[in-house]
């Protein structure tokens, strides 16, 4: 079903009040703006479902953000994410609670980030036309086969959101999935920091007082981006503010020397606000310039640390049936084994207590890792041992 009126969409947000789950999944495109431009949301439980237009004249979208924001109701996604993204920009909050079946999956020992179209062929046999992927979905009107190309990515979630709480709860981890799920309700996870953009731009072995005029710069280009609501690089590309941060040209005639810059730019408004931009930066007191992150120095015997945190990490994921990089990623492991105090993911909740508590014990010399038949075994190091 297509709903393209407000009284056919608070229809079907009356009819599936009270649901236990829905399935909810988006449309958007974003390549020539700022914003996701929100063009579908399919919603589905049951016998419901329904692809809804927020295009279509006169569209009223109060019934869903009504459903969206009912806590009695669990929202099921695929790959989170950029929908609770959008959601929070069109809403003001990001739906609560919601269930990620990709997150739910990998924990399930469903592979590394499984993609939708491959668990519903995995768990469903179901193979999905994925042609209408990536066509245009803010054209109208809408054909057949982007409706129920839309339409399958609720419908046949609802299956898998029922199969993987059965997995969950056979095998003890639906407090595992709880964890992760909480994480993705944070806003602050969303939203962009103008302040913060200069950490996008990179720079080769920047200083302090570079990083101070690149943040101005960044800055103001992500202000102007959001206004515009056009992509940033639109307004100016990340080489250029590179380029400018490193000369900080005081007028337009140097500014007009940067490469990569439009003469039309650098002479107009924009020029004249990215001069202001480096002057404030220059103004500054060096005690606001940002820190310069270092690399740290390389950590005698660090590689073969983290070799004996790998075999022990796939000896308890192989045991565990849970994707490795569920578990703990490469940088953490680099952390686990150079720092004295980390703060990883993988030293906390569950990732702790399959993983991340022994991993400090490897570390430490209390435990140790042995061959076994085919395989690798581990050992309680005593202090006879020792």
């Amino acid at each position: 079903m297509l709903i393209t009126d407000t009284a056919a969409l608070a229809a079907f947000c009356s009819a599936v009040r009270g649901a236990p789950y829905i399935a909810v999944d988006t449309e958007f495109m974003r390549e020539k703006t700022y914003y996701a431009r929100l063009c579908l949301v399919q919603v589905a439980y049951g016998e419901h479902a329904a692809a809804i237009d927020p295009l279509a004249p006169n569209m009223d979208m109060t019934p869903l953000r009504d459903l969206l924001c009912d806590t009695g109701t669990i929202k099921v996604l695929h790959s989170a994410v950029q929908d609770l993204e959008i959601f929070l920009q069109k809403i003001g909050e990001v739906p609560s609670p919601v269930f990620d079946t990709q997150i739910a999956a990998a924990v399930c020992g469903h592979g590394d980030q499984p993609g939708y179209a491959k668990l519903a062929a995995s768990m469903l046999g179901v193979q999905l036309d994925k042609a209408s992927q990536a066509t245009d979905w803010s054209l109208r009107p809408l054909s057949e086969r982007q409706i129920t190309y839309a339409l399958g990515d609720v419908t046949h979630l609802c299956r898998i959101y029922e199969m993987l709480q059965e997995e969950l709860e056979r095998d003890g981890r639906a407090a595992w999935v709880a964890e992760d799920m909480a994480a993705l309700l944070k806003p602050s996870r969303y939203q962009v920091l103008p302040h913060d953009a200069y950490k996008r731009v990179k720079l080769r072995r920047p200083k302090r007082r570079d990083l101070a005029v690149l943040r101005e710069l960044a800055a103001w280009r992500e202000q102007m981006a959001m206004e515009r609501d056009i992509p940033r690089n639109w307004i100016v590309r990340d080489d250029a503010l590179a380029e400018i941060t490193l000369h900080t040209p005081s007028d337009r005639q140097q500014l007009g020397r940067v490469r990569t810059l439009k003469p039309h730019v650098a002479n107009g408004a924009d020029g004249d606000a990215m001069l202001a931009a480096v002057a404030r930066a220059l103004a500054l007191p060096e005690d606001e310039w940002p820190e310069v992150t270092r690399g740290r120095p390389p950590v005698s015997g660090h590689e073969s640390q983290v070799a004996l945190l790998q075999a022990l990490l796939r000896l308890r994921c192989d045991a565990h049936d849970v994707a490795m990089p569920m578990v703990a990623k490469r940088a953490d492991l680099d952390r686990i084994a150079t720092e004295d105090d980390p703060d990883v993911a993988a030293l906390s909740g569950w990732r702790r207590e399959i993983f991340g508590a022994d991993a400090l014990e490897l570390r430490a010399g209390r435990l140790a890792l042995t061959g076994r038949g085919r395989g690798v075994g581990e050992v309680r190091v005593t202090n006879d041992d020792a």
